[in-house]
């Protein structure tokens, strides 16, 4: 979708470390993304963990959010979503062992603790329901998306928060784009059950194009998955969508895919402020 790239530099300090989702400040929430000049900072790379705490460290400065305030899922591509609170602070912050088990969304309406998330191509999901004061955070790679994890997160919000979809802002994170993104027919039978399941438009929303070779198809998981948040009542114009392409800037970001599996990693926060 053409428009204003939403996650973007918000002052000096930032400079090009972090990416924030600006137009949600107003509402008292801190949301956004590291580059790949704030270096790797997830914990399951094999990178030296002392180093990658002091990185979250450093990060942690610059949000106001200190690691011990954070709250990490430890994303298996799924699409359990979790409610955490206060009492959850610090888990995964520190060690990968202590995050939330085979968890892909964090929910919560509680200040001062920072749901956090890390990525290499797949795609962060930011929901924020101002009414109820509700937020999430949703890392939906092909399999996490194909389970509707972003339907999942918002039934979720609406289950044990009351939120409705129609009062909720949502983004779309920098992710890897079409342009680099080509699957196999497994992955795209799978995009196109979940597209009849749900009644999405894949051929006019862009979803699936042909690929390169045979038997391969370009996947825009970006839209798909702002398709399913439409799908679920979210209205598309609440909806932000990052054009940064995690694949096409090698020089901004890490990119599992096009460097062969051995990224580091950045993170996805989302945090409601405190005072």
């Amino acid at each position: 979708m053409p428009g204003m790239e939403p996650f973007a530099p918000a002052s000096r300090e930032d400079e090009t470390v972090l990416l924030r989702l600006a137009g949600w400040e107003a509402h008292g929430v801190t949301a956004g993304f590291t580059t790949r000049l704030a270096g790797n900072v997830a914990l399951h790379t094999g990178d030296d963990p002392a180093a990658v705490i002091g990185r979250r460290e450093r990060v942690g400065r610059m949000l106001g959010f200190a690691p011990d305030a954070w709250v990490c899922g430890e994303q298996v591509h799924g699409n359990h979503a979790e409610i955490v609170s206060r009492r959850d602070a610090g888990r995964g912050a520190r060690s990968r062992a202590t995050a939330c088990p085979n968890t892909d969304a964090l929910i919560s309406d509680e200040p001062g603790i920072l749901l956090a998330q890390f990525f290499a191509d797949c795609v962060p999901l930011y929901f924020f329901d101002p009414v109820r004061g509700v937020i999430a955070l949703a890392h939906a790679g092909w399999k996490g998306t194909v389970l509707d994890i972003a339907g999942r997160t918002v039934a979720k919000m609406a289950e044990s928060f009351g939120s409705m979809p129609a009062n909720m802002l949502a983004a779309i994170g920098p992710s890897i784009g079409a342009c680099c993104y080509e699957v196999g027919e497994d992955v795209a039978e799978k995009v196109r059950d979940l597209a009849a399941a749900r009644g999405l438009d894949l051929h006019g929303g862009g979803v699936l194009k042909p690929g390169d070779g045979a038997g391969k198809a370009r996947l825009d998981l970006k839209e798909l998955n702002r398709q399913l948040m439409i799908k679920v009542g979210i209205l598309p114009s609440s909806i932000e969508m990052s054009q940064w392409c995690t694949g096409c800037r090698k020089d901004l970001f890490f990119s599992y895919r096009m460097e062969q599996g051995t990224s580091g990693r950045m993170m996805s926060w989302l945090g409601i402020k405190t005072g």
